[in-house]
């Protein structure tokens, strides 16, 4: 088995990709792009009237301001490129035999792969995140081609930031986000896909429900179980003939709308690849962080203490759950008094279980309150998606299910939008949305780059007004997102949400599966200490590891017919015995099968045979069968425990039987006599 981390991501936006051979198969996990690097590009119309072209004395313009503050003439002013994971486009598509996708977000970049020539991958996903991840494609495609009105068709002008002597130009800092830390990124910069490539990607994917089987080739079976992070997502354990993997991206123990994180249906595996790298920037740290023990070996006697269904309470404690719930009643409260003094509130978050939650907590406030204000969602996608949220129970939390047996909509958006007080539109120029609009109001729109969609048009409108206000997620660069709206007098409110397991949970989690052998990033090993596995593996980017199978046999179902045949026979301290069958490979088991044919007794002769021929009992078995022969030549070898000699046959043809410590050669031209000294070897050795 082998594993390659191409990239750790960089949080909810873009989770990590990695390749993984097993059993002869290359399995890629999750295809994600990174839409933060669109920070570098300019958001037209906001700058288009400053670009100035390339010429010679805006380069030397621009170098004398290289390392100056960053200001919107530096940005990219040219068509976007999107950034895929940095060495995925080194690895021939043609070779990938399975895909596996974790989220939503983790199949943005699923069309570039699936448009190569010789695509032939199964890729598996839940069926709740292959919709939402099909509506979030479709919508970045439509965003990109309201974008790419204002820049005309493509010439051979607009690569011109691409080239070297449009990069040297650069500042640093869009240089680094082009190039990536060792400049090795800029063969990851690919145009958007279209329309077409997106429904030809879909018709490629099958979907699962969680906990469902998907076997692949007969030899590896795959299931889904829930994660908790968003609706649909998912974690992956895969079974094959040699080793039983379980793979744990981005994990919510207990969620405000997703199920519920399945960690119990992650056992009984021997080795895991932990991949989530939520915590990666956070300042959260074991107290004892300065002295580091070996992880293989320390442990803490009370954990000992603690059983399975101990562990798994203190797991599924509802605090961190809690929390969130808080900051979604706080980032209510601040919109709520921008709207009271005249302002509006922008909300470019496109994680979906979050936008749900704001929308009913946000309308409930409104409405306690004497105001009456419009809450708009303009997306192209928008109905659509939210329509869809409200079929799918068996993928949300239990709280959400249990309104359906009570008759309640899964999500109160449904009531809203019946009752008008929340609005849904395809555009922002849409005639609809033009007549209905008004302000003050509450406006939820993608995207969360700042680069596409109605937030550009939106922000613009917005920024100078200090009564207003733009809900962000923290963990972006604020200040580049920012920078072609500035000066800004409207408020900025940034907002961290849990993408992941936090560091106190997993120790527990880890104890709770009791793997083998994990998988572990070589970035989260100073935060953390490991010791609930016999093995650990730190792996970082870019670095390939080999890893044994951690089954020494290989184990095999044998019809009952064949079992009943058993002749043992012992061979070098072990007992062997022959079979004639079938061998397939089904569910990830070896099976044997009775065969066809009939079998011939006659013909049914030993196929291997072991030892040294005893040369007096052969001379007798041979005389049996009216074959004379002289042991002409008998020596004894010191170094061997048997005897070597030449038996000289004149009778009935002339033949040689020449025994050595290596082996025993026949030589005879007549067929008839070698068959009968092959019988007679038959009977003096040992064989199956």
């Amino acid at each position: 088995m082998k594993f390659t981390c191409l990239s750790k991501g960089g949080g909810f936006h873009f989770p990590p990709c990695h390749m993984l051979s097993v059993s002869g198969f290359r399995i890629l996990l999750d295809c994600p792009l990174d839409l933060s690097s669109l920070a570098i590009f300019s958001p037209v119309p906001i700058a288009l009237e400053a670009h100035e072209s390339l010429d010679t004395d805006s380069v030397v313009r621009k170098k004398q301001k290289i390392e100056k503050t960053l200001d919107a003439n530096d940005l990219v002013f040219a068509e976007p490129w999107y950034k895929t994971v940095k060495s995925l486009h080194l690895w021939d598509a043609s070779f990938i035999d399975v895909i596996l996708i974790s989220s939503p977000m983790g199949m943005l970049g699923l069309p570039f792969l699936t448009r190569t020539k010789d695509f032939s991958a199964k890729i598996y996903v839940t069926e709740a995140a292959a919709r939402i991840g099909q509506l979030m494609m479709e919508d970045l495609v439509s965003m990109h081609m309201e974008l790419r009105q204002f820049y005309g068709p493509e010439d051979s002008a607009f690569l011109q930031w691409m080239r070297w002597e449009g990069l040297e130009v650069l500042p640093s800092e869009l240089k680094k986000i082009i190039l990536g830390t060792d400049c090795e990124e800029l063969g990851a910069w690919m145009p958007l896909y279209s329309a077409v490539d997106v429904k030809d990607c879909m018709r490629k994917v099958q979907t699962l429900k969680y906990a469902e089987e998907a076997c692949y080739n007969g030899t590896l079976v795959i299931k889904a179980f829930s994660s908790g992070l968003e609706i649909g997502t998912c974690n992956w354990t895969i079974n094959g003939p040699k080793r039983n993997i379980a793979y744990i991206s981005s994990s919510i123990f207990v969620s405000t709308h997703a199920m519920d994180f399945n960690f119990l249906g992650l056992q009984g595996n021997d080795l895991i690849i932990f991949s989530d790298f939520s915590t990666l920037d956070t300042t959260e740290n074991m107290e004892n962080d300065n002295t580091y023990c070996d992880p293989v070996t320390s442990s803490n006697a009370s954990d000992d203490l603690y059983n399975l269904e101990e562990i798994a309470a203190s797991l599924l404690k509802d605090d961190e759950s809690m929390e969130e719930m808080e900051k979604l009643a706080f980032i209510c409260t601040c919109a709520f008094d921008s709207v009271r003094a005249g302002g509006s509130v922008l909300v470019p978050i496109d994680r979906l279980g979050i936008v749900l939650c704001l929308l009913e907590q946000m309308s409930l406030l409104l409405e306690s309150s004497s105001l009456k204000v419009p809450i708009y969602i303009i997306s192209s996608v928008a109905e659509e998606l939210l329509a869809f949220t409200n079929i799918i129970p068996e993928w949300l939390c239990k709280q959400r299910q249990e309104k359906l047996f009570s008759g309640e909509p899964l999500f109160a958006h449904v009531k809203l939008i019946k009752e008008r007080k929340i609005h849904v539109f395809p555009a922002v120029h849409s005639v609809q949305l033009l007549t209905n609009w008004q302000e003050p109001c509450v406006v939820f729109c993608p995207h969360w780059s700042l680069r596409l969609g109605p937030v550009v048009h939106l922000l613009r409108y917005w920024c100078s007004d200090p009564n207003s206000l733009l809900i962000l997620e923290s963990g972006d660069d604020a200040n580049l997102a920012l920078l072609p709206f500035k000066p800004m007098a409207m408020k900025v409110l940034q907002c961290s949400f849990l993408s992941g397991i936090s560091l106190q949970k997993v120790q527990p989690l880890l104890k709770a599966l009791q793997p083998k052998l994990l998988l572990f990033p070589k970035d989260l090993r100073c935060k953390i200490q490991i010791s609930e596995a016999n093995t650990i593996i730190h792996y970082s980017e870019n670095e390939t590891l080999c890893m044994p199978s951690s089954k020494e046999s290989t184990e095999i179902d044998i019809a009952t017919d064949l079992a009943s045949q058993f002749h043992w026979k012992t061979l070098k301290q072990e007992t062997v015995t022959r079979l004639d069958g079938e061998l397939f490979m089904d569910q990830g088991k070896h099976r044997l099968l009775s065969g066809f044919r009939q079998a011939d007794s006659k013909q049914h002769r030993p196929l291997l045979h072991w030892g040294s021929p005893d040369l007096k009992r052969l001379l007798t078995e041979l005389s049996k069968m009216g074959i004379t022969g002289t042991l002409k030549k008998v020596m004894d070898s010191a170094e061997s425990k048997n005897a070597a000699g030449i038996i000289d046959i004149d009778d009935p043809e002339k033949a040689l039987i020449d025994v050595r410590e290596t082996g025993t050669v026949i030589i005879t031209a007549d067929e008839n006599l070698a068959s009968h000294i092959f019988k007679a070897m038959d009977i003096v050795l040992d064989g199956i």
